[in-house]
């Protein structure tokens, strides 16, 4: 019979292993010598232990599920309980204990990091909700849009929730979405429509700018240009592919029309400048008549050079103030000459400045006359009134006797 610390084998070949319980049949050598036995089922407890150490580093360094570990675990654990190994299976039996322990720990840490993982999800998808439902009222089309985009890439990579609270929020998120999308489209349906009735509107402004860019009728064509400018800016802009060939079409016949203006002003410029260089040397010549000396001369020769003026086409609306005021001024001088000869050589009003002026000094020499008979009584205030009457009577009559004087009396 043959033995070690933890087995031994009997005379028949029976392989036993010791145990807190006592000997456990392991089983039946027959091959060879006991010896080998007890090293066959050694190499069988190395095994085991091997496979548990192997488990152990496994569960502690890698994400092995608990379910694998616990399958894995049951596996050895029927391995050490049917006693096919010589060697210390308490203490391996300990080392599975123990292990299941580690898994289970395992278990509920995961379980916890699941839920905290679960509460942070729902957390960010109910946020990406209440976002989506935020950017489905807004029109900045494009960025609103981009924002869903990435919105949707960011959900995909959250856990999934229970099926109910995923399916709700996911219903949410999507309706948000589609809201938003259907807004989209009918904005662009709309910008369409406004595009192509813009079209519409420019076409037909082309068609009239470019049936006026012949006309020479400068001032009304030039309004209705203006006026149709108006028009195009508040018909607001066409599609892309056509605005621009509108434009140059509509700016090209506005360009015809000025330009063939611009040319006729510069050369009517031109004219008005001589007209004015003429109209300059004629206010001269006139304003030499001044002073009149010889009314009957002087005003032959403005009636000369009046016809002339006349006869003298526009000048720049600019000059034209200065200039005919220079013969406004030459005209209202022979008029005054002539309104003074005219009251002059008057019977009927030389008359009239003398029975004034007669009336006038009548009444200062009245005056005088009762100022110094209030002075010789002593009434000095009477006379003070008097006096002061006085002033005023005698400033008519210096007047009066100068408009006599023009009179030649």
């Amino acid at each position: 019979m043959s033995s070690d610390p933890w087995g031994r084998v009997d005379e028949t070949g029976t392989v036993y292993v010791r145990t807190a319980d006592g000997e456990k049949v392991v089983g039946s050598w027959q091959a060879g010598s006991p010896e080998e036995a007890l090293a066959y089922f050694e190499r069988k407890y190395e095994g085991l232990v091997v496979e548990i150490g192997l488990l152990e580093r496994r569960v502690r360094t890698t994400d092995l599920s608990a379910k694998d570990a616990m399958t894995a675990i049951d596996h050895l654990r029927t391995q050490v309980d049917e006693h096919h190994a010589v060697g210390d299976l308490a203490a391996l039996a300990k080392r599975l204990d123990k292990l299941v322990e580690t898994v289970e720990s395992r278990r509920e840490e995961r379980k916890v990091q699941k839920a905290k993982q679960t509460d942070e999800a729902r957390r960010a998808k109910e946020e990406l909700v209440a976002e989506a439902e935020q950017l489905a009222q807004s029109e900045q089309w494009r960025s609103a849009g981009e924002r869903l985009r990435a919105l949707v890439d960011t959900w995909k990579g959250l856990p999934r929730l229970d099926r109910k609270s995923d399916d709700e929020l996911w219903h949410r998120f999507s309706h948000a979405r589609s809201a938003f999308s259907k807004r989209r489209k009918a904005h662009f349906a709309a910008l369409d429509a406004q595009r192509e009735e813009a079209r519409r509107t420019k076409e037909r402004l082309v068609a009239e700018a470019e049936s006026l860019s012949g006309s020479t009728d400068w001032g009304t064509t030039a309004a209705r240009y203006r006026e149709l400018m108006t028009e195009w800016k508040a018909a607001g802009r066409a599609q892309r592919e056509h605005e621009d060939d509108l434009w140059n079409r509509f700016r090209g016949a506005q360009d015809v029309f000025f330009a063939a203006r611009g040319a006729v002003f510069a050369e009517r410029d031109a004219e008005q400048g001589e007209n004015l260089k003429l109209k300059e040397e004629l206010a001269a010549e006139a304003e030499k008549l001044l002073p009149v000396t010889d009314l009957k001369a002087a005003r032959a020769a403005f009636r000369s050079v009046n016809e002339r003026w006349e006869a003298i086409g526009h000048v720049p609306r600019d000059a034209r103030p200065k200039v005919e005021a220079r013969m406004h001024a030459v005209e209202r001088a022979i008029q005054e000459a002539e309104e003074a000869e005219w009251r002059r050589t008057n019977p009927e009003a030389r008359a009239r400045a003398a029975g004034l002026t007669g009336q006038l000094q009548d009444a200062v020499d009245k005056l005088r006359k009762q100022i110094d008979t209030a002075r010789a009584a002593g009434n000095d205030a009477k006379a003070e009134k008097l006096a002061r009457e006085l002033e005023g009577r005698q400033a008519l009559l210096d007047q009066a006797l100068k408009g006599l004087q023009e009179f030649g009396g």
